[in-house]
């Protein structure tokens, strides 16, 4: 994800003038016409539209993203981190008597789990296919010459394949959305039993000192 700020060099409260300002310095001699590197030049465009942008500038800042800029793993990442912040906020239960972002890394743990099993199903589905595409032989070829059976077998193993693949990829954003969740805790309450354990605990740590 690319931070428009740190491309300009300005300040998070920095005003239109000084966007500009920095645009316009940096972009003289980044600019490739002027012997500067195009990919620098397209990210200092790509920053300066989005910082020139308020109501694009107002979403960068309040959650850090930008549609246009982030990183396509990123944005899968996000939707599929949405869902799980949506029942966090429809939880019933009180803020404080649960941890909803230990829930989220324990579903996305089981979601990547539930793939690779799916995955080692798949491959030996379609090891099973290969075997039988193997032993497949035909004593006479019909008039057209077409291998009906080995065609179906190969379009069977073909489209594994590609569910492999798919389910691969999706491992991938799984692990991306985990790790956008890194960094994070949650405070959950505590009730005076917690409290008087912990007071006893440090007594004890106290007199073995002693």
């Amino acid at each position: 994800m690319i931070d428009p700020y740190e491309v300009l060099g300005v300040d998070h409260d920095c005003d239109e003038k000084a966007v500009r300002a920095a645009y316009r310095r940096l972009a003289k001699e980044a600019h490739p016409d002027s012997g500067g590197d195009e990919e620098r030049f397209a990210r200092l465009q790509a920053s300066y539209d989005l910082l020139k942008d308020p109501v694009r500038r107002k979403v960068f800042d309040d959650t850090g993203y930008d549609p246009e800029l982030a990183d396509a793993k990123d944005l899968k990442g996000l939707l599929l981190l949405e869902p799980l912040v949506n029942e966090m906020i429809l939880d019933d239960r009180e803020p404080g008597s649960f941890d909803p972002v230990a829930a989220m890394r324990r579903k996305l743990s089981d979601d990547i789990l539930k793939s690779r099993f799916h995955i080692l199903e798949l491959e030996r589905h379609r090891a099973r296919v290969r075997k039988h595409m193997a032993r497949l032989g035909r004593r006479k070829r019909d008039s057209s010459g077409t291998d009906v059976l080995g065609s179906m077998l190969r379009a069977r193993s073909d489209s594994i394949a590609e569910a492999i693949r798919n389910a691969e990829a999706q491992i991938e954003v799984i692990e991306q959305a985990y790790t956008m969740l890194e960094g994070y805790a949650y405070e959950l309450e505590r009730d005076e039993t917690d409290a008087d354990s912990d007071e006893d605990a440090a007594r004890a740590d106290d007199k073995a000192a002693e």
